[in-house]
């Protein structure tokens, strides 16, 4: 009788043992692929690498940040030439700063703008993480919008980044059926299962890897071999780098947190009194969030204007950067959603809307960068200065433009009535005090332009924005 017990125990654990395998493998979330590929991804944050002490450490892949919004990363070339130089696989990743679909699409054509002419290994990434209180509808939107373009124009495979938190519950099915994930979930053994994407070809499993040839923290990622592109094929230029935004007639929007009637009106060219009339808005003070609106827009570009992103820099105020850009607070707060318009903050992403009409002297125009162009060369062409259409343009390093890319060039004395900067590369020896001795400037000038907490720790590589003394 003890005997038949033991068997029949033993039989019931084997059973038990059966279920909580398939109920693990069914919780799981597993590679698409059994080879695994170890790898990285950098910015401007990590500085200067050594890309030989990286692939001799064992690393394959590096995944380099070219661009965000609209603005280029400072370290994107020198990442791609050192990374190739190293025989690594490389692959791009863009951060889409986007809130509407039309902002979407200019952001996948700077992206390809950025990096055409490149020879990238892997899928081109999209890395959309700040939403800013957008609807789930509205992520999904801009995110189909910018994977589409940037797939299309590229004739290249895309990847989605995002973590499990995201893709579980923001990102829809139709994205997963599109497209592969590359996922980012810290401190686990494998990512965990989101219910649409049936396995991943990239994990992002630290922020906090330690690399050689690299000083500080980094991503360390693992790949599958479904990231890779069947050849490293040249990005083309894409078609219309800087799209002007087409006349449409009704859409639906869904109001976000602190929107205003004005503010959305502006936002799409359209009035106060028009989205009233259209919504039936018995009070137009009164809007809340996930309220939609019908809105009848047209061009949101009138003649004469022309729109930029402006990265917010420590010290910042709205009244400063109106005056910078000669544009007024009002338009700021009316093109961007601002709850305090005293509460800015450095790293923030604002839309100016600048004036290109005036006399021939205040005239600022749009010119697409050929190939052999400089900035020496176009700033000749325009009657202008390197350092104005750099500073107009957030352009860190006035000596790497890039084909394709759309710069706003400012005519003579136009931007110079504003301060400008240069960008200087840290070099062995160097401190602040004696750049600062150099430039005609102030440490806590310099400081303030870069975000700088401690003015006694720079490193060498590192790239900063010097204020020019007028």
């Amino acid at each position: 009788m003890k005997h038949k017990l033991k068997k029949l125990s033993a039989i019931i654990l084997a059973v038990l043992c059966i279920c909580l395998t398939t109920a693990i493998s069914a919780l799981a979330f597993p590679p698409s692929d059994s080879t695994i590929y170890q790898g990285i991804d950098v910015s401007k944050w990590q500085g200067a690498i050594d890309f030989n002490q990286v692939r001799d450490s064992g690393i394959q892949v590096v995944y380099i940040r070219s661009s965000y919004g609209t603005n280029q990363d400072p370290y994107f070339r020198r990442n791609y030439e050192g990374a190739k130089a190293a025989g690594l696989k490389v692959g791009f990743y863009h951060n889409v700063t986007a809130t509407t679909v039309a902002e979407a699409q200019r952001q996948a054509r700077y992206f390809l703008s950025v990096i055409a002419g490149t020879s990238p290994d892997c899928r081109l990434a999209m890395d959309f993480e700040t939403f800013d209180g957008l609807s789930a509808q509205e992520v999904n939107a801009i995110s189909l919008a910018f994977m589409e373009v940037m797939t299309e124009e590229s004739g290249l495979p895309g990847v989605v980044y995002a973590n499990t938190y995201t893709a579980r519950t923001i990102l829809s099915p139709g994205l997963a059926q599109q497209y592969p994930l590359w996922v980012a979930h810290y401190r686990v053994s494998q990512p965990g299962d989101n219910g649409k994407w049936r396995s991943w070809i990239g994990w992002q499993y630290t922020s906090t890897g330690r690399v050689p040839g690299i000083s500080g923290n980094v991503d360390r990622d693992q790949f599958t071999r479904d990231i890779f592109l069947d050849g490293a094929t040249p990005v083309p230029s894409p078609s219309d780098p800087e799209p002007t935004t087409p006349d449409c007639t009704r859409i639906q929007v869904t109001v976000r947190r602190g929107d205003t009637l004005s503010a959305i009106a502006a936002r799409y060219g359209t009035t106060v009194a028009d989205l009233v009339q259209l919504n039936n808005i018995a009070n137009p003070n009164l809007i809340y969030p996930g309220q939609v609106l019908t809105v009848r827009c047209h061009n949101q570009n009138p003649a004469g204007t022309a729109y930029l992103d402006y990265t917010v820099r420590r010290g910042d105020t709205l009244s400063a950067i109106a005056a910078r850009y000669g544009t007024t607070v009002r338009s700021i707060l009316s093109l961007n959603t601002i709850a305090n318009p005293n509460l800015i903050y450095p790293g923030e992403v604002l839309k100016l809307q600048i004036s290109t009409t005036g006399s021939q002297d205040e005239q600022a125009t749009r010119y697409t960068v050929r190939w052999g162009d400089t900035l020496s060369a176009i700033a000749q062409r325009f009657g202008t200065t390197v350092s104005a259409i750099a500073f107009l343009n957030r352009i860190a390093d006035p000596n790497r433009i890039y084909a394709g890319e759309s710069l706003l060039i400012p005519g003579p004395g136009g931007i110079e009535l504003y301060p400008t900067y240069e960008a200087y590369e840290v070099k062995a020896g160097d401190t602040l005090s004696t750049i600062a001795a150099r430039y005609g400037t102030t440490v806590t000038e310099i400081a303030a332009a870069n975000g700088i907490r401690n003015p006694s720790l720079i490193r060498v590589g590192q790239i900063l924005e010097i204020p020019l003394a007028d």
